[in-house]
């Protein structure tokens, strides 16, 4: 079993930052992706930021330059740094990822954190 563990969440005034962490845990093989995801009430859940294995990066067009992604492939860690932050970036941030878990298992699984509260006052 794989565990995902989320911290840093927290309320912020507009304009300050945050920085998210993540920690990953359990039966793993190989981590391919990390990635975060944030969900709103209103919004459907959506892809913030994602990190291959390989260094490969995106971000969603909403937060780039704004916010860095970044991971310990030896830690199975991952990190996102959010500044100048908005009140549109409120929302439940969710660690994810693509994880393989035996070497006899081909097929990497997605797992999921429970999620940490962001709040950006405005």
């Amino acid at each position: 079993q794989v565990q995902l563990v989320e911290s840093g969440g927290g309320l912020v005034q507009a304009g300050g930052s945050l920085r998210l962490s993540c920690a990953a845990s359990g039966s793993i093989f190989r981590v391919e992706t990390m990635d975060w995801y944030r969900q709103t009430p209103e919004k459907q859940r959506e892809l913030v930021a994602t990190l291959t294995s390989t260094g490969n990066i995106n971000y969603a067009d909403s937060v780039k330059g704004r916010f860095t992604i970044s991971r310990d492939n030896a830690k199975n860690t991952a990190s996102l740094q959010m500044n100048s932050l908005e009140p549109e970036d409120t929302g439940t941030y969710y660690c994810s990822a693509l994880i393989r878990t035996s070497l006899i298992r081909r097929v990497s699984e997605r797992f999921w954190g429970p999620g940490t509260q962001v709040t950006v006052s405005s």
